[in-house]
């Protein structure tokens, strides 16, 4: 694994716990060999974990469409910076420079990143790992929905399967690091689902 796109807050939200774990994440990010791609910005844990790859000398490829680069103050000190039109376009680079998807804490953009990344999983457009990192239960109450989806017949267990938990950085990166992808269903729906 190259490069993980990570999917993150464009605030640091209320419990510093979670500045800590992107500060962390993106020191052994660096530390590691492994490029970080993410939304560009130097505000919220995307600044945070940016700089701190930055900072221990790694690679960061930031990706921001021109409506936000005034909003979300562009992170310059980059390795690569590509200001791109749409959002569409943001998240289709963002996939395509990425081995692996992670997301952090945040808020509407991060759940939208990584369920849009998700369900081009379910539909086969890429076999890349999908992880969330659970720090502090953060995301106890998406998960707990997702079980419901499940319950409620609206989510197989197979794709629900798709999004890897961890609670640990080094527990998450060996997870999408030896992440074995299976082979996309050809039919819509399964034989129970029918």
């Amino acid at each position: 694994m190259q490069r993980i796109c990570v999917f993150c807050g464009s605030r640091s939200g209320t419990n510093p716990i979670h500045a800590d774990e992107a500060a962390r994440l993106g020191t052994i990010l660096a530390q590691r060999g492994i490029g970080l791609v993410y939304g560009g910005g130097s505000i919220g844990l995307m600044g945070v974990v940016a700089r701190a790859v930055i900072s221990a000398r790694g690679s960061v490829v930031g990706v921001l469409p021109e409506s936000l680069a005034a909003k979300e103050i562009v992170q310059r000190d980059v390795t690569e910076l590509h200001i791109v039109e749409t959002m569409h376009q943001r998240k289709a680079l963002m996939a395509d420079r990425s081995d692996s998807f992670l997301a952090l804490p945040g808020g509407f953009g991060t759940c939208d990143e990584l369920f849009e990344i998700l369900t081009w999983a379910q539909l086969g457009i890429h076999e890349k790992p999908v992880a969330i990192l659970n720090t502090n239960g953060f995301f106890d109450p998406m998960l707990a929905f997702l079980d419901h989806m499940v319950g409620e017949g609206f989510l197989s267990v197979k794709n629900r399967s798709m999004l890897m938990v961890a609670t640990s950085i080094n527990e998450v990166l060996e997870m999408v690091t030896s992440h074995r992808p299976t082979p996309i269903v050809e039919k819509w729906l399964d034989a129970d689902e029918r």
